[in-house]
């Protein structure tokens, strides 16, 4: 494994002090070297927003901290859940007496962590409400929808949020509106190539020459099937059957769209999968708002590229556009 490392145990650690030195606007909590925050916050008369997972999806999670997106998030391991104090440190960090929403993706270590964390937060008279994505359409059948996990959906989902805080609403409505987003929102990934955890020095697990795994897990999860590499025309026309057929998409619907890399994945090539992608949508007649290609949610050095759509509306729409600044993304 050839590497920009220190140590392999103190990759994390050593990843968000570069942040810190990189983005003046952010800083490491003092209380809590798991927690970043944006250091305005809390920000007077504002919900304080909130997300965290494990590290190495980057910019995902840290990424998304900033100007009209999120207040802080909480940090993990590679891959691994940030514990129930590193969320309830983060939440205590950004409230400003208006509460705070928790936005994360649907994983069973985060789900109890959070709301252990909320559960603390309230023993404290903080009102701390949580919204989990679920968009990704591989890793649950849609008739137990709620069992899936989030991938490069919460992506939206922050951005939505994090301008409808920023607009002065109360905490119910950034659920409400986080929650919709989620709701209008699937996403579906396909890997080519494994990816290596720092700390364990080789592939957590192997695509064979010439294979592609439809459906893949961000953390390397078992997709629907393993096939013959395909062509990008190819790939993209499934891609986009998945989740427009599992959102119940029609015709003169219109779609926000995000082809994120995972990684390893050249920009390229994310161009060329996204002309093909845009191609199929308009043989469906299906109109399409704002593009973002790019990486904004990966796993650590996968080959492979993730298709997330949101349907819109004219409040997404709107959201959409509102002024935001984070590593991971500038509007």
């Amino acid at each position: 494994m050839q590497r920009f490392v220190n140590h392999a145990d103190f990759i994390v650690e050593d990843m968000m002090k570069g942040i810190e030195k990189a983005r003046p606007e952010l800083e490491i909590l003092s209380e809590n070297d798991h927690v970043m925050k944006l250091k305005a916050a809390p920000i007077a008369s504002k919900v304080g927003l909130v997300s965290g997972g494990g590290s190495g999806h980057e910019p995902a999670f840290l990424g998304y901290v900033g100007h009209q997106m999120l207040d802080a998030v909480a940090v993990g391991e590679v891959f691994s859940s940030p514990p129930a104090q590193a969320f309830y440190d983060a939440f205590m960090s950004v409230d400003s007496g208006n509460g705070v929403a928790c936005l994360f993706g649907n994983y069973a270590g985060d789900n109890m962590n959070v709301k252990m964390a909320v559960d603390m937060c309230l023993d404290e008279g903080v009102e701390v409400k949580y919204v989990v994505a679920t968009d990704d359409v591989s890793s649950s059948p849609k008739e137990t929808k709620e069992k899936r996990h989030g991938i490069a959906g919460g992506v939206f989902m922050w951005k939505v949020a994090g301008a409808k805080a920023s607009q002065g609403a109360t905490l119910d409505e950034v659920i409400r509106v986080a929650q919709k987003t989620v709701n209008q929102t699937r996403s579906i990934c396909v890997g080519l190539s494994s990816c290596t955890i720092p700390a364990v020095g080789k592939p957590n697990f192997h695509i064979d020459e010439g294979k592609m795994e439809f459906g893949i897990g961000h953390h390397g999860e078992p997709g629907m099937h393993v096939e013959d590499l395909k062509s990008a025309k190819d790939i993209a026309k499934d891609m986009v059957k998945a989740v427009v057929d599992d959102l119940e998409v029609k015709a003169d619907e219109t779609l926000s769209v995000i082809v994120s890399g995972l990684g390893a994945t050249p920009i390229m090539e994310l161009y060329v999968l996204y002309n093909d992608i845009e191609s199929e949508l308009q043989a469906r007649n299906i109109n399409i708002d704002k593009v973002l290609v790019g990486n904004y949610v990966t796993s650590l050095d996968m080959n492979g590229a993730a298709l997330t759509i949101m349907r819109m509306d004219d409040e997404l729409h709107e959201l959409l556009e509102v002024e935001a600044d984070s590593m991971g993304l500038r509007v």
